[in-house]
């Protein structure tokens, strides 16, 4: 031992520590997990075993075939963007629905739901629809905070809607299909929107002066706009009918629903010089979410020598309490801590530990997969972190960044309600993919 501490336990409790507190003196996550991991699995195993394990987790976990779908998602968003397909969403969104109370608003979380369906990362979402709805919205007399404040949380539907970098990352952690959680994230998704646009009517019918109605367009232009919908429709039948139907594995769904983005791209005459600009943010994305990977996944590997996965599963199952009031707990961990972490690294923390309990306590781990993303949604509209927010007000620095998180409060009432909704009816979340598999 090289600490003196004698039970392993005691070193990952020590190790845990030590993880938050350099993470809350803003050490990024994957050199805070990669060190404590390091540390943690050399005081426990010794030098010699403890490096040759944390030197072969990058390796082993490059050439895993499940994590070759982030790639080919987040691609997918990336070369739909700089294929123009997003301001034909938003138009398309806002000819059919701008009617309605805040109908640019509604236009606005429709029309990123649609994008979130070719893009797999939610920031990435929230810079696009910042430069493409927020100066529409601000033209038309929208109060500044709710134009942001639903970019911002709007943006968030891209970690639940298939495709979705995060529950890939939350399939591969747990070692759940990550087939079946795609299609698990595609009825919650839509039941999120929709509460979105419940919510935005509702306020701008108490307050009009939030967001006033536009005039009515024509059917003829209505209907004029719906070939700008085809690529998504398309790229979203390619990945879904895929899983769905079992033809082809997420990885090459994915890679299916690129090869068609990229052909579109072209189609449509976009420039060499922006297709490689394309590639080259998700080739910056991909190496970012996967070092992160690597850095946490070392850390769990420093948990599951400590033990202290199994301890906290023998914790909870033996409290006196019921199942449900155990899951409001966790979630509101989840809650406090989004407040402080992004979103991935938070997951990446705390699944290893968090879903054996859950799983123990009898609730089914596609289900808390969901529940979980959707957490992991709330965190990117919380303050200080609040991932989103920031990138809003970085595209549009005019709308100071107390606005945004002011615009945000009333999407998390939505977000909240959401979560209550998927809680007291699990099988919004279920139903798909028990389908899938009894057919």
């Amino acid at each position: 031992m090289y600490l003196g501490i004698e039970d392993p336990f005691n070193v990952g409790i020590a190790g845990v520590i030590l993880l938050l507190v350099l993470i809350f003196a803003g050490v990024r996550v994957v050199y805070a997990a990669s060190i404590v991991g390091l540390l943690g699995l050399v005081e426990i195993i010794g030098w010699d075993a403890g490096a040759a394990m944390v030197g072969t987790i990058p390796h082993s976990k490059v050439v895993s075939y499940p994590l070759s779908v982030l790639p080919m998602f987040i691609l997918i968003g990336f070369l739909a963007y700089h294929a123009g397909i997003t301001q034909q969403l938003f138009d398309a969104a806002r000819k059919w629905l701008g009617w309605l109370p805040g109908g640019l608003a509604v236009a606005t979380v429709m029309a990123t739901a649609g994008f979130a369906a070719v893009s797999g990362a939610s920031t990435a979402t929230a810079a696009v629809f910042s430069r493409v709805a927020i100066p529409e919205m601000l033209k038309y007399g929208y109060d500044r905070k709710i134009a942001a404040g639903v970019v911002a949380a709007a943006g968030t539907l891209a970690t639940l809607i298939p495709p979705s970098a995060i529950l890939v990352i939350y399939a591969i952690i747990v070692e759940e299909s990550v087939g079946a959680l795609l299609l698990a994230g595609f009825l919650p998704g839509l039941v999120s929107a929709l509460i979105y646009v419940g919510i935005i009517i509702v306020a701008v019918k108490v307050r009009p002066e939030l967001g006033p109605s536009m005039r009515g367009y024509a059917w003829r232009d209505r209907l004029r706009s719906l070939p700008g919908v085809l690529p998504v429709i398309s790229v979203v039948t390619i990945v879904i009918s895929a899983v769905y139907l079992g033809w082809a594995t997420p990885t090459e769904s994915g890679a299916l629903g690129a090869f068609v983005v990229f052909l579109m791209a072209l189609w449509r005459g976009t420039k060499w010089r922006t297709l490689r600009d394309a590639l080259m943010e998700t080739a910056k994305l991909t190496v970012m979410i996967f070092s992160l990977i690597w850095g946490v996944l070392i850390f769990v590997r420093f948990l599951g020598f400590s033990g202290l996965p199994e301890a906290f599963t023998t914790f909870i199952t033996t409290l006196d309490v019921p199942p449900l009031a155990i899951l409001i707990g966790i979630l509101l961990g989840y809650t406090i801590l989004g407040m402080f972490m992004d979103a991935i690294g938070m997951l990446l923390l705390t699944l290893p530990v968090v879903h054996p309990a859950i799983i123990a306590l009898g609730y089914d781990g596609i289900w808390f997969g969901i529940i979980v993303v959707k957490m992991a949604e709330v965190c990117l509209i919380t303050p200080p972190i609040g991932l989103n927010c920031f990138v809003v007000n970085g595209v549009r620095p005019d709308i100071p960044l107390g606005d945004v998180f002011r615009g945000v409060a009333l999407f998390f009432i939505a977000d909240v309600i959401t979560i209550g909704v998927l809680i007291a009816f699990p099988e919004i979340v279920t139903w798909l993919p028990r389908l899938v598999m009894v057919t």
